[in-house]
């Protein structure tokens, strides 16, 4: 045993199953170290407030109870960057030394922050600037990160994908209806194309693979001279409409967000293939879900190796997945570039060998 600690953890960027198991990992490993952990309230947010909102977190409370809940317990924040923090006026400001003044006044040794690509980037930022002992947990439902093969949150968002074309597939039988499924995907299309291959889909549109409707038209056409009388489509938000520009939301505050191809495909579908469209848009749904197995065992794995990380005194690391071992890497790796997917992988192959359309052919 060393010397006690005092770790400070948060959870930063959307939310995502698993977040709470691997708060329980953290609190539960460093308590076999003789170590605090301080639970810093909705990212960086937390930091922003005068003093911090911060509280002890009690090992007792983190049974397996808590490991089972969707969400994070800390809260999480995806407009709190500090370098670019908005006011009421809508005009940015840095406030990135009071966010490293603030987590000074908690007399921290080393800091989790648990994020995806975006959230790590502005936490490895700040650590650099304020010299904070800082270590990295990937966690995204786009299971986008570039070092690591899995991301907490991205199975369960795969499962429940894959859960609504289940339900999907004997409505869309009953009425002879072609049954299109929007997911998430910023970046990449890994929700899209696993949960199109596990749930039986006969098209499957990603952003990596540029697409053709006259293609799509195609597939379900073939399907409804085959004898078959409903046909199943995943898209990833991202992917763009024929004039290759990525369909966006307007919102409150002047926010915009990817959503709306899977109802531009319906449009187009119900034109040119006379079929009846429904469009089903998954959205938060593939977040707020409880955590499968899986997403609770990578949690688990990847919180105590950041509490082990911290022991060895090695910072500036993202905690990653490869070849069945826990590992890590350093955080300008892990942020680089994000991982799509690989359009001549085995995924991709296999959906092929499927007789999935993929749009391009």
């Amino acid at each position: 045993m060393g010397d006690k600690k005092r770790i400070g953890i948060l959870t930063s960027g959307g939310d995502c199953a698993g977040l709470n198991a691997l708060l329980r990992a953290v609190v539960h490993r460093a308590a076999g170290y003789g170590w605090e952990v301080y639970g810093i309230a909705e990212g960086t947010l937390g930091l922003m407030e005068s003093p911090p909102r911060a509280e002890l977190l009690d090992p007792a409370t983190f049974d397996g109870t808590i490991m089972r809940r969707g969400g994070t317990i800390l809260g999480t924040t995806n407009t709190g960057n500090p370098f670019a923090f908005p006011q009421l006026d809508g005009d940015p400001i840095d406030r990135s030394e009071e966010v490293i003044a603030n987590y000074r006044s908690l007399g921290l040794d080393a800091l989790i922050g648990i994020g995806g690509d975006g959230s790590l980037a502005i936490l490895n930022r700040l650590a650099k600037q304020g010299g904070i002992n800082f270590v990295g947990v990937p966690k995204t439902i786009d299971n986008d990160i570039g070092v690591t093969e899995i991301s907490v949150g991205y199975d369960t968002a795969v499962a429940v994908a894959t859960e609504a074309l289940d339900r999907l597939q004997p409505t869309a039988a009953s009425h002879r209806r072609v049954m299109i499924l929007e997911v998430m995907g910023r970046d990449a299309g890994h929700i899209a194309l696993n949960a199109g291959i596990a749930g039986g889909a006969d098209v499957i549109l990603i952003p990596e693979i540029p697409y053709r409707m006259e293609h799509v038209v195609r597939k379900i056409r073939g399907l409804y001279d085959s004898g078959r009388n409903f046909a199943l489509v995943v898209v990833a938000e991202a992917v763009p409409n024929e004039s290759g520009n990525r369909i966006v939301q307007k919102y409150a505050g002047g926010q915009s967000r990817y959503g709306g191809v899977g109802h531009f495909l319906g449009d187009r579908l119900a034109e040119t293939t006379h079929a009846e469209i429904r469009v089903t848009v998954l959205g938060h749904v593939q977040r707020g879900a409880a955590p499968n197995a899986r997403d609770r065992l990578m949690a688990s794995v990847f919180g105590v190796h950041a509490v082990d990380l911290i022991e060895k005194g090695q910072f500036g690391r993202v905690v990653a997945w490869r070849d069945r071992h826990v590992v890590d890497f350093d955080i300008d790796d892990a942020v680089a570039a994000p991982a799509v997917v690989d359009i001549d992988g085995p995924i991709v192959r296999t959906a092929r060998g499927l007789g999935i359309c993929l749009g391009d052919q």
